[in-house]
């Protein structure tokens, strides 16, 4: 077998739906699987799973074990050469899979493989491509100033090797995931993917970033600095530091520091004021589908107007909510489509095949939400 996919759920049971629809589409022409697993969800995630993906592999746990552990039990069972780890709020391109194999086997040495990750406003997610983050960098940071902890050197369409990518989209060899013994489980949020690209650097390969492929990915690295987020973040590269650099009393004093002194900032800081939306005065609905044209308006009380796949070049689209038939338009298409018209006030929302939901995020900090019709 060539490809295990690898979707660790956790109580998003539309993202989830959505995800796995992408990812089957994807693997229509490769000697591939899907496995599903889930920890402890209550929102009828895996009864979902075992109805519209019967041929799924589905692992159930009875707790939440957290990230390093849940994908640690799914790669066990997994048969691809390949492996992806990827997170259950994306949605992936027709040829995402065939594209990164491809990349990978032209590339000597390579350990694991990054792409484009966008976000649902259709901007570009920086955590796509990372330098690795030293106690310096990390301090950095925390205290506002990211430059450093991104990878610049590689421009965001572009393809070359990255220190560190994200747990969102990984591909590599399974033989070289189980060679450096996966993810750490000694970490409870953040790090993780941190952990596992720098053991693949130590063990001899190099990380590379695929700027050409494009992955949506709804909920990205979130900006909501709380007194949690800096205690998770501190201790996920305390843990990272001990692991691999050598005990610095000093070093970690004056990571302490800074977690501190990031933490009091915060506290005393105006309060950022949300930004308000745009007011919305157009509503498009990019499908041949009238009858589900006429059901979501009639469900959402809102007026849509039906549109064909090059109707954006002929009409300015701004200040307006465009949903996407993934029946009538393929998520390449959607995602660039996205890209194109982002910046003028347009909200997107996706309507997955087959689905009376459509899904989407007005910022990459949040999640996103599911409006079922």
């Amino acid at each position: 077998m060539k490809l295990s996919v690898i979707i660790l759920n956790y109580n998003v049971r539309y993202f989830l739906e959505q995800c796995i629809l992408s990812v089957e589409k994807a693997i229509e022409n490769l000697d591939a699987e899907i496995i599903v697993i889930d920890n402890d969800s209550k929102d009828g995630s895996c009864e979902m799973v075992k109805n519209r993906f019967p041929n799924a592999i589905l692992i159930e746990n009875k707790e939440n074990v957290g990230f390093s552990k849940a994908n640690n039990q799914a790669v066990a069972v997994a048969k691809g050469e390949y492996i992806c780890i990827l997170n259950p709020d994306t949605a992936v391109c027709e040829d995402t899979f065939q594209q990164s194999i491809k990349y990978s086997e032209s590339i000597e040495n390579i350990g694991a493989l990054g792409v484009y990750l966008m976000d649902g406003t259709g901007n570009f997610l920086p955590e796509s491509k990372r330098n690795l983050p030293t106690p310096k960098v990390s301090l950095m940071k925390l205290t506002g100033f990211t430059q450093k902890y991104y990878s610049n050197k590689i421009l965001e369409t572009s393809s070359g090797e990255v220190e560190v990518l994200v747990g969102a989209f990984m591909l590599l060899k399974r033989s070289i995931y189980n060679e450096v013994r996966g993810f750490d489980e000694d970490y409870f949020m953040y790090g993780e993917d941190i952990d596992l690209s720098y053991k693949i650097t130590q063990a001899g390969y190099k990380n590379h970033y695929k700027g050409s492929t494009t992955v949506l990915h709804y909920k990205g690295e979130s900006t909501k600095k709380d007194a949690l987020y800096f205690e998770r973040f501190y201790g996920a590269m305390q843990i990272f530091y001990r692991k691999h650099f050598n005990k610095n009393l000093l070093l970690e004093g004056s990571v302490s520091a800074g977690v501190a002194l990031a933490k009091k900032a915060r506290k005393f800081s105006p309060e950022t004021k949300t930004k308000l939306a745009a007011k919305l005065e157009r509503n498009y609905f990019f499908t041949e589908n009238i009858e589900l044209l006429e059901k979501l308006s009639a469900n959402t009380t809102t007026v849509f107007q039906m549109v064909s796949k090059n109707m954006h070049e002929q009409i300015i689209l701004k200040n307006s909510l465009l949903v996407f038939d993934a029946e009538y338009i393929s998520y390449k298409e959607i995602f660039k489509l996205m890209k194109q018209l982002k910046g003028n006030s347009n909200l997107f929302r996706i309507r997955p095949a087959g689905c009376n939901f459509i899904i989407g995020s007005d910022r990459s900090d949040e999640k996103g939400g599911v409006l079922v019709f």
